[in-house]
């Protein structure tokens, strides 16, 4: 029986959360996240101080991968059983995904004084030293969390991304083989055993994880993205334009799969199908690079420097990161003559860490234009130092020595070029100019100096 009128209006009260409790967890098992999140915050608002509720609401929030929310629910969950290792193992795999490394690493240290069998604890603060650039303390805990559990798939996982971001190909490989091996149902498993298959040269291989992944997920249009890029790369013109096409199947606004399908087009020939593509990639996402720059050189082909000056500049203010596309887009602004232009993509191409001999000559050539000539030839210089048997190379430092009077110098690479390749056209006949240029000079130096004895 009960007391009171209150007591019998909170006993219902209670029910009803519970009700929702338990539909909010259908709706969690259905996939269908966001409703179970309302359902649970009905709950929540009806018995507030419930920890498995709380627990239960970051969970749904992770899946919906609102991190940092998830957080807010995991600590007040906390607030109610403070020493609950698997809240504050969820905690911390949070703090990790929101960046917050020092504080994942005591929620994990935390779990260890708590319960030192706890294997989760070592296992994920594999992604957590990983994420910090740590790969030794990576693998530290890998092998800790082995002494535990010898046949946890995740750890595997997790240490497979660790050797993947160090570019330990078949290291990774061979933990993900064991990962599947312990749970073939692990998400996305054969997604990563393609890209590092991929990137390691594996072709057929990677072709069949794509495929095995596909048939678990032939909607997930992240793995369909992927497989096309490397339909692409691997020239499968045709296969990759599907892939793309069904992207956008799924998802019109999909601006990825249109530049992409732009790829196809160009590399086809068909450019006016490819700025149709690239054209409507930008529609869609304002901010993706490349499509400003592919859409340059369509317009550059066209002799419409108006257009492509402003694409470039344009594409140049989206903080392109490729050294290669940097490149591209400070020798199109040196032929259309913008100098300043041309040398702030060079600069900021030798900022990246893919470059390479080629930006500081971009570099070199624009400040030479500028009739810089010390300036270009530091940068050619160090060009020659990453690229010693680049003929170019030599050849332009030979000619901008010219232009400082620097006859020995001059001579010197415009000999070292012809060694590189003494039958090699355009340069052997510009090697000769130069020889003969600096010849020249230095007879008129020794006329001058007889005239001068004379007078």
């Amino acid at each position: 029986m009960f007391d009171s009128q209150d007591d019998f209006e909170f006993s219902h009260e209670w029910d009803q959360a519970e009700q929702m409790v338990t539909e909010a967890f259908e709706l969690y098992e259905n996939g269908q996240m966001r409703q179970a999140m309302e359902k649970l915050d009905s709950a929540i608002q009806q018995g507030p101080e419930h920890a498995e509720w709380y627990f239960n609401m970051g969970l749904t929030l992770d899946g919906l991968e609102e991190y940092e929310k998830a957080i807010e629910f995991y600590e007040k969950a906390l607030e109610c059983m403070p020493d609950d290792v698997e809240i504050i193992n969820c905690l911390g795999v949070n703090y990790t995904r929101t960046a917050c490394y020092d504080l994942a690493l005591s929620t994990f240290e935390r779990i260890e004084k708590l319960d030192p069998d706890f294997e989760p604890a070592y296992c994920n603060r594999i992604i957590t030293y990983t994420e910090m650039g740590h790969y030794d303390k990576a693998e530290q805990m890998f092998y800790m969390a082995q002494q535990i559990n010898p046949d946890c798939p995740l750890c595997y996982y997790n240490i497979g991304n660790s050797l993947f971001t160090q570019a330990e190909y078949e290291r990774a490989i061979w933990c993900w083989d064991k990962c599947a091996q312990l749970d073939p149902k692990h998400p996305q498993i054969h997604y990563r055993l393609a890209q590092a298959c991929w990137v390691n040269g594996q072709g057929k291989r990677a072709r069949e994880e794509f495929l095995i992944e596909l048939r678990k997920s032939p909607s997930n249009l992240e793995i369909l993205l992927d497989f096309g890029l490397f339909l692409l790369e691997s020239g499968e013109l045709e296969s990759a334009r599907e892939k793309f096409n069904r992207i956008l199947e799924f998802d019109e606004t999909f601006a990825a799969a249109h530049f992409y399908l732009g790829e196809v087009f160009r590399i086809q020939e068909n450019f006016i199908r490819a700025a149709r593509c690239y054209t409507n990639a930008m529609v869609y996402d304002a901010k993706l690079v490349g499509p400003r720059f592919r859409l340059a050189e369509i317009e550059f082909a066209e002799k419409n420097t108006a257009g492509v000056i402003l694409l470039l500049r344009d594409e140049f203010q989206l903080g392109v990161e490729d050294a290669d596309v940097l490149l591209a887009m400070g020798w199109m602004f040196l032929r259309v003559g913008r100098l300043t232009d041309a040398g702030n993509c060079f600069m900021q191409a030798l900022n990246e860490e893919d470059a390479g001999y080629e930006a500081f000559f971009g570099l070199g050539m624009s400040l030479a234009v500028h009739g810089d000539y010390n300036g270009a030839l530091e940068c050619i210089e160090q060009a020659v130092m990453l690229a010693p048997n680049r003929p170019e190379l030599r050849l332009c430092a030979g000619w901008l020595n010219y232009k400082l009077r620097r006859w020995d110098q001059a001579e010197k690479n415009a000999c070292r070029c012809r060694q590189i390749h003494p039958n090699q056209e355009p340069y052997r006949t510009r090697c000769r100019q130069l020889l003969r240029a600096v010849r020249w000079k230095r007879c008129l130096q020794r006329w001058q100096k007889m005239v001068n004895l004379f007078r």
